[in-house]
C-alpha cells in the first residue's frame, strides 16, 4: 500500500516590502492563494502576508511567488525581535518631500486659479517651480509604476503617473508648441473643457496640487504605521534583557535568549521576573499591574508561580523557569495582538476587492471619455484635455 501523503499545515508570517496601495496587497494575495493547497491573507496596514501551507511546498516558493509579483518578502524575524515599524529616516524622508513640494506648489496654485497674480511670462515661473515637484517630489510613485508596469500590473501609483505625467507633458506642449508660452498669457478656471480650448492652458497647478496631496496621505499612512506597534513593542519592552542564573553556587549574568527551562534564576528587589516559572526559594511581593492591570502587590513564596515581566518590589527571589522566550504569557500577549492586526475585517475585504478593479476601470473611463468627444466633432485638443 503506498503512503499517504502528508496533510500536515505550516502556518508562517511574511513581512512584505514594496507595497504603496491595497491593490498591491491583493495582488499579492491572489498570487499566494493560486498555489495549491495555499491559504494567504495580506494585509497591507500592517505589511504581513499570514499564510498556511503545506508540506510538499517550502517558505522559498512563498518568497518566489511574492517576488515574482514585483515585491519583497522576508522571512519572519526571530521571536525575540520587536515588531517592525516605518524606521524614522522613512517618515522623515516623505515629510521632506511633503514640505518641499508644497511650498514649490503654493505660488503655482495661487498663479493659475487667481488672473490678478499673473504676470508677464508668469507661465514660465509656474513651469520652473513646479518640475522639482513633478520629477522629483512624485518619484517614489513613479518608480512604483515602473516596477508594476515590467509585472504587466496597474495600482494607484499608475494613476497618479499617468495623471500628473499626462498634465505635465500637455503644459510642455502647450508653452512650447502652443500659444500658452507667450508673453502676457492669461488663464481662469472652467470646470468643464472649451471648444477649442487646450491648446493655450497649462495644467502645472493639478499636477503639482495632485502630488502634494498624495504625499500627504503617504507620510501619514508611513507615520502611522510607525506608531500603530508602539503599544506591541512597549509589551515587550517590559520583559528582562538580562538574568542571573544560578551555576552551582555562583551567579552568572546571562543574555535573557540563553535561559532554558529548569534553570534557576535570581531577582533581587527591584528587578524584573525573566521568565515565568515558580518560585524556589525566598518571599516577596510582585508588582505586575503593567501587564495584568492588578493594582495590589501580590504575596509569592516557595511554590507560587510568577509570570516574566513582572516586577518584584520586595525580597530576594530564586526562581525555577517553566517557560522561557516564546512560551511566556508575555510573548504569547504579544503574538495574539500581532495576529489581531495582521487579521482583515470585512470592510478590509471590500476595499481589496474594489482596489483590484479600480484602476483599470478609470483608465477605461478616461479612454471613454476621449472617445466620446472625438466623436461629437470636437477636436483633439479638447479630447485630450477632457
Amino acid at each position: 500500500m503506498s503512503p499517504s501523503p502528508d496533510l500536515s499545515v505550516s502556518t508562517i508570517d511574511l513581512r512584505i516590502e514594496g507595497m504603496t496601495c491595497a491593490s498591491c496587497a491583493a495582488r499579492v494575495e491572489k498570487k499566494l492563494n493560486k498555489i495549491e493547497g495555499v491559504t494567504a491573507t495580506v494585509n497591507f496596514a500592517t505589511e504581513k502576508a499570514h499564510v498556511d501551507y503545506p508540506a510538499t511546498i517550502g517558505a522559498e516558493d512563498l518568497i518566489a511567488a511574492v517576488e515574482a509579483t514585483g515585491y519583497h518578502a522576508q522571512l519572519p524575524p526571530k521571536t525575540d525581535d520587536k515588531p517592525s515599524a516605518a524606521p524614522q529616516d522613512v517618515v522623515v524622508a516623505w515629510r521632506q518631500r511633503v514640505l518641499v513640494s508644497a511650498i514649490l506648489t503654493i505660488p503655482v496654485v495661487l498663479m493659475s486659479m487667481l488672473p490678478v497674480l499673473q504676470f508677464t511670462n508668469w507661465q514660465w515661473a509656474s513651469l520652473a517651480l513646479a518640475s522639482p515637484v513633478i520629477i522629483w517630489g512624485a518619484l517614489p510613485f513613479h518608480r512604483a509604476t515602473w516596477t508594476n508596469a515590467r509585472h504587466g500590473a496597474a495600482t494607484m501609483d499608475t494613476l497618479i503617473t499617468l495623471g500628473v505625467g499626462a498634465a505635465y507633458l500637455w503644459s510642455l506642449w502647450a508653452l512650447f508648441l502652443g500659444s500658452a508660452g507667450l508673453p502676457g498669457m492669461h488663464m481662469t478656471v472652467s470646470l468643464l473643457p472649451e471648444q477649442g480650448g487646450g491648446q493655450h492652458d497649462i495644467y502645472l497647478e493639478v499636477a503639482s496640487a495632485v502630488t502634494v496631496f498624495v504625499l500627504v496621505g503617504r507620510y501619514l499612512e508611513a507615520r502611522a504605521k510607525r506608531q500603530s506597534g508602539a503599544a506591541l513593542r512597549a509589551l515587550l519592552d517590559l520583559g528582562a534583557k538580562e538574568v542571573s542564573v544560578l551555576r552551582e553556587t555562583q551567579e552568572v549574568l546571562i543574555p535573557i535568549e540563553q535561559l532554558q527551562v529548569g534553570d534557576t534564576f535570581v531577582v533581587r528587589p527591584g528587578e524584573k521576573i525573566a521568565a515565568d516559572g515558580t518560585v524556589a526559594t525566598g518571599t516577596s511581593v510582585v508588582d505586575s499591574s503593567m501587564l495584568t492591570g492588578e493594582s495590589v502587590p501580590l504575596e509569592v513564596g516557595p511554590g507560587s508561580a510568577v509570570t516574566g515581566g513582572t516586577l518584584n518590589a520586595g525580597g530576594r527571589l530564586h526562581i525555577r523557569a517553566t517557560r522561557v522566550g516564546a512560551d511566556t504569557q508575555l510573548a504569547q500577549i504579544a503574538r495574539l495582538v500581532d495576529n489581531a492586526q495582521t487579521g482583515k475585517a470585512d470592510v478590509q475585504r471590500l476595499a481589496d476587492r474594489v482596489s483590484a478593479i479600480f484602476v483599470p476601470i478609470v483608465i477605461l473611463i478616461s479612454l471613454a471619455t476621449l472617445v466620446l468627444w472625438l466623436a461629437t466633432g470636437a477636436g483633439a485638443a479638447t479630447a485630450l484635455t477632457a
